[in-house]
């Protein structure tokens, strides 16, 4: 790399790191706060709510880098623009070809990682979130329960006490569940109850031993007693962790023909594109003046044009998952005309250099 290229990707390099850490810190200081505010952190434990939160956050970080990579061109490349440096590097030979391509040589690495988080951490990410979550939903997470205590909830009509409990906190003893139920209730009372770690893909499941299970109709006689040696009890709501097309891997999305499904693959898969496009469209507003009031009004014109691309990714997305568009176009249409829309804006003779440098 020369050092024309070494100095912008470098003045590029710094704003794009600051602002990238910013936002994920907002993003999960406002996860946090939403997950506490739902009492996620009593039925899960501080431990799970934090993994939780990063979770969320490695699955925005797909959006976040291409936002933060925008923000980044135009706020680096309109510093040389306004210290005059742009026009140093043009009087000593230097085109605006290269300026482009040291852009490139940010964009590019950007893009892939942003494009590998979404093809391959996306999914891992909502799977392990949505195991989390169907803990917390369940609300018989047992490794918050301490022995010796009721715990009951008013939603569920649950309520739970174990008498003992070991040092690893996954084996109980003298179990008692109580949970109401449409026209009854259900009693399970067991000796011994083990905890066990779901495998990928499995639901929450906790093992009792030794006990018994009462159903109670609180109606005519038809009240059950069964004796047990082993029950298996899961602990969701049996939905939790059916198929969801975010968690699923991308080998599958490819194979699927259902629109929701191609609209994940879709969008996965054009992450990298936008990242690059975002960074070229970035380049022309950058070109400020060395007057502020005209640099702010370079800034609002490069917000709204980020604004509009955000609806138009939304609205592309939903047109296909609701079948509006087929496979083809799908949501390529987009990227074809943000591709379009850059090469015009970096175009030597194009009028809006004129306009923006105004």
């Amino acid at each position: 790399m020369k050092i024309v290229e070494r100095y912008i990707t470098r003045e590029l390099m710094t704003p794009f790191t600051v602002v990238i850490v910013i936002l994920a810190a907002l993003f999960s200081s406002f996860s946090s706060a939403r997950f506490l505010a739902g009492a996620v952190t009593e039925s899960l434990g501080m431990a799970a709510m934090l993994k939780l939160v990063l979770l969320k956050t490695l699955i925005a970080l797909e959006v976040l880098m291409p936002i933060a990579l925008y923000v980044a061109i135009v706020m680096g490349l309109g510093r040389l623009h306004r210290d005059q440096e742009i026009n140093v590097l043009r009087s000593a030979g230097i085109s605006e070809h290269r300026i482009v391509y040291a852009v490139l040589l940010v964009a590019i690495p950007v893009g892939i990682v942003s494009g590998a988080l979404s093809i391959f951490a996306r999914p891992w990410a909502y799977e392990e979130s949505y195991l989390l979550n169907a803990q917390a939903e369940a609300e018989l997470n047992m490794d918050r329960f301490q022995a010796g205590r009721f715990y009951g909830s008013e939603s569920s009509g649950r309520v739970v006490y174990l008498r003992a409990k070991d040092d690893t906190g996954k084996e109980m003893a003298e179990v008692f569940h109580y949970i109401r139920k449409n026209g009854g209730s259900e009693v399970i009372v067991a000796k011994r109850a083990l905890s066990r770690e779901p495998a990928s893909g499995q639901r929450p499941q906790i093992h009792l031993f030794d006990g018994a299970s009462y159903r109670l109709t609180h109606a005519a006689p038809g009240d059950t007693a069964t004796r047990f040696e082993k029950l298996v009890y899961f602990t969701d709501s049996g939905n939790a962790l059916d198929y969801k097309r975010k968690a699923a891997t991308t080998a599958t999305l490819q194979a699927s023909d259902e629109p929701r499904d191609i609209a994940e693959f879709q969008w996965r898969l054009s992450r990298p594109l936008a990242t690059v496009l975002l960074a070229l469209i970035a380049v022309p507003f950058s070109r400020g003046s060395p007057r502020q009031d005209k640099n702010e009004k370079t800034y609002y014109a490069a917000a709204l044009v980020f604004a509009i691309y955000y609806i138009l990714s939304g609205l592309a997305q939903t047109w296909v998952e609701q079948g509006t568009i087929g496979r083809f176009p799908g949501v390529w249409w987009l990227y074809l005309l943000m591709t379009a829309i850059a090469l015009a804006l970096l175009s030597p003779g194009y009028r809006w250099k004129q306009a923006l440098r105004r």
